[in-house]
């Protein structure tokens, strides 16, 4: 797989990615946008942006005028909204690209905010948001990143809060739109069974006219943690639910695939180490799993899991056990064992981009968050380089007590006996 890559005049990145053997193309445009750009009095509009976009511009008068459009030509639409990046896609027959680049244009540049659709929204929106504290599997990590990011745009929840989104205005779009929403800081990726040439010149016909201006720059974390930390989210659940985890790099930073292998032997897919021990030596739990994660000047690798409350303090003895087995090299990385994770890693980042959609999101986050674009057979080869040593280096280096941290969902309240568990 190979992309190809065109900067238009206005400063649009124009990513087309040929894969010749399909039938459909996804057009995916990507803004670097998100709720770490936002402030208290605005926190959730990037999220309620993203829902508002499909409701209605000046051609498109109305959100049903839009969705019969796609649903009329066989096509699926959506958009997601993170911390960093804001994305809308189209994915249809490969003859209707130029009908979702028509679309996806005119949703940036015209849409109407109308004011009785954003009251109608904001009761979907306030509904997601209960939706999301009544699922703690969903809830735990925004807990998590709370702990690690404070109460800082880094540390609030990608939803907002609801009285916040009761206030929202028609203006708070309009003019977080100004602040974020040029070309120069988005990128469209158009990938699937298309010709490059072709594409780029219907991106610049439909985008190309956009004008470009100075963008609002997110607010950099520090990281100043000198003890370990916990937070409990009190709540009366059947299941105790806790992320457990370290702080570690950003984005970019020569010790990301170590620590990705890292997440992977211990608690990626159901040979995991940590699978192994908390769910079937122990049955201390349902689901437990372990990643690393990064922003663009922050990064954590992170334990999730679901366990017996009655047993939960077990369940974080063993978790740090295991961390702790591996810094401490009481319990060696075997070659066979890193080989299963490269396979691990490298098996799903193939099974993610079997459709047009992965592949735009996957090239589109690159190119904005990152100073470098890989292609997939790159990042294998760089999987592929790690050794155990490496891999051993990085557990040593960021498991340590002053970067450890503890969220809970639960029906606790006594932090204390928690704090007294993070030790290595």
């Amino acid at each position: 797989m190979q992309f190809h890559r065109k900067v238009l005049p206005n400063g649009l990145r124009v990513i087309t990615v040929p894969m010749p053997s399909f039938e459909s193309a996804t057009v995916m445009v990507m803004v670097g946008a998100g709720s770490r750009y936002e402030t208290r009095l605005n926190n959730g509009i990037s999220h309620f942006l993203e829902h508002m976009a499909f409701k209605g511009t000046k051609k498109r008068p109305t959100a049903m005028d839009i969705s019969s459009l796609i649903d009329g030509m066989g096509g699926q639409f959506n958009a997601s909204t993170g911390k960093e990046v804001t994305a809308y896609y189209i994915k249809s027959e490969v003859n209707k690209v130029e009908v979702s680049l028509d679309v996806l244009s005119d949703m940036l540049s015209n849409s109407l905010f109308d004011a009785k659709e954003i009251e109608k929204e904001k009761g979907v929106i306030l509904e997601e948001i209960s939706y999301h504290d009544d699922n703690p599997t969903h809830r735990i990590g925004d807990v998590y990143e709370r702990l690690l990011y404070g109460d800082s745009p880094m540390g609030w929840n990608i939803d907002g809060e609801k009285e916040i989104i009761k206030k929202v205005k028609r203006e708070d779009f309009i003019n977080y739109m100004k602040s974020l929403y040029s070309p120069h800081n988005m990128t469209v990726v158009i990938a699937g069974g298309i010709e490059s040439k072709k594409a780029e010149q219907l991106a610049d016909k439909y985008l190309g006219k956009m004008s470009r201006f100075d963008t609002l720059k997110y607010g950099k974390f520090e990281e100043n943690q000198t003890n370990s930390a916990v937070l409990i989210k009190t709540k009366k659940t059947e299941q105790t639910h806790l992320a457990i985890g370290f702080r570690t790099v950003k984005l970019e930073h020569p010790d990301k695939y170590s620590l990705e292998l890292l997440a992977a032997i211990l608690g990626g897919g159901m040979s995991s180490r940590l699978f192994h021990e908390v769910r079937e030596k122990r049955g201390l739990g349902y689901y437990i799993s372990t990643s690393a994660d990064s922003y663009q000047d922050a990064g954590s690798l992170v334990t999730m899991a679901g366990v017996d409350s009655k047993r939960v303090k077990e369940a974080i003895k063993v978790i740090l056990g295991e961390h702790e087995k591996i810094a401490n090299l009481k319990s060696q990385i075997s070659k066979e064992e890193l080989k299963k994770a490269k396979e691990y890693l490298k098996g799903h980042l193939v099974l993610s981009l079997e459709n047009s959609r992965s592949v735009a999101y996957y090239y589109a986050a690159q190119e904005l968050l990152e100073r470098e674009t890989e292609n997939p057979a790159d990042v294998i080869k760089k999987i592929d380089a790690v050794t155990v040593e490496q891999i051993e280096k990085v557990a040593k280096k960021y498991f340590v007590e002053k970067g450890l941290n503890l969220a809970i969902i639960g029906n606790f309240e006594d932090r204390q006996s928690f704090e007294n568990l993070l030790h290595l």
